[in-house]
Order: C-alpha cells, then sequence, then structure tokens
C-alpha cells in the first residue's frame, strides 16, 4: 500500500468526516473506495471516447460494404 499525503477543501474534509462517523467507516477506507469509483467512472469515458473515435475511422469503410451487399443482392 502507498502512503498519499492529501489536501482537502474545509468543506470536503468536514463533510467526509460526518459521513464516515455516519457510517462507522475509516476515512482511509472512505477515500479508497471513493478514489476507486472515480477511476472506475474515469475509465469508462476514456473507454467510450476511444470507441467514438474508432467508429469514426471505421463508418465509412463500413458504409461501402453496406453498398457492395446491397449490389449483391439487388442483382439477384
Amino acid at each position: 500500500m502507498k502512503t498519499l499525503s492529501l489536501k482537502l477543501d474545509d468543506h470536503i474534509f468536514d463533510d467526509t468526516e460526518e459521513i464516515t462517523a455516519q457510517l462507522q467507516l475509516a476515512r482511509n477506507r472512505y477515500i479508497n473506495e471513493a478514489v476507486n469509483m472515480y477511476n472506475l467512472v474515469q475509465k469508462r469515458r476514456l473507454l467510450k471516447k476511444a470507441l467514438a473515435k474508432e467508429s469514426l475511422l471505421t463508418a465509412s469503410d463500413s458504409m461501402e460494404v453496406l453498398r457492395e451487399l446491397d449490389l449483391l443482392i439487388d442483382g439477384d
């Protein structure tokens, strides 16, 4: 496990203290879970962005394949 020095805005720290007390959860565990959840959100955003980029790159090729299939079907 890595040690990290962290500066939080006062209101974020106060909210964190209130919530961890109500949950009876260690502050460290709470922050670890929060960062993990945020990492998952960011990974999904990055994946969405990458898929959109790849989709744009292959869109014209896909349309060409569809046109060729239409020609084959119409030719029958």
